[in-house]
């Protein structure tokens, strides 16, 4: 569900962002998309006190790590390098969590529900940040303001619930799902935006 993107002034940025973004967001989406399916039709019946089986391990440590480096493409398709500390704040939280993952899946699903849930409350704080900071030389950063609140309080759900018996992987695919409707209406909205510019 998480993004972060580094923002300039310059003219050329604020025109090529916008198109850039709309294609890595659509990215995003269908990885969302295939994501959500894989644990659906694998792994959805895995509750806190089970082993992770190797789908759901290899499912639950790609997550992260793609969205890291989801943010790495799209720093580079917004032509700003290295310069952007949340950026990379957000990538060395998404590497951070792959690793957590890796020592999570060969304990129990509750644990890996526990790393998933803090790392949606810490990236989603960050993807409200980033929002709010570029919402005037990108525009249409609604639906990501809101993307990042709502990755907070679930987040925050699914940590606090983690341990419980009923808590299982269709969990955090119900996040997954709800992150590529944002990214969508995202791309919509950007697609508006950059129509009336042109007008």
């Amino acid at each position: 569900m998480t993004q972060t993107t580094v923002t300039s002034t310059n003219s050329t940025t604020a025109t090529t962002t916008p198109a850039g973004l709309r294609s890595l967001y659509l990215i995003r989406v269908a990885f969302s998309l295939i994501w959500v399916a894989l644990v659906f039709t694998t792994s959805a019946s895995l509750v806190s006190t089970d082993r992770p089986t190797v789908i759901a391990a290899v499912l639950l440590i790609v997550y992260p790590l793609w969205d890291a480096i989801a943010t790495l493409l799209e720093r580079r398709l917004a032509g700003t390098g290295s310069t952007n500390r949340v950026s990379t704040l957000n990538m060395g939280l998404g590497f951070a969590t792959t690793a957590g993952m890796i020592t999570a899946v060969f304990s129990t699903i509750g644990t890996a529900l526990l790393v998933f849930g803090v790392w949606a409350v810490l990236s989603g704080a960050i993807q409200l940040v980033v929002a709010i900071r570029r919402r005037r030389t990108v525009g249409a950063q609604w639906p990501m303001a809101i993307s990042g609140g709502q990755s907070v309080l679930a987040g925050a759900t699914v940590a606090a619930t983690s341990a419980s018996a009923t808590s299982s992987l269709s969990t955090v695919a119900g996040y997954s799902a709800f992150g590529a409707f944002w990214f969508l209406v995202s791309v919509i909205a950007l697609s508006i935006r950059s129509r009336r510019e042109k007008r």
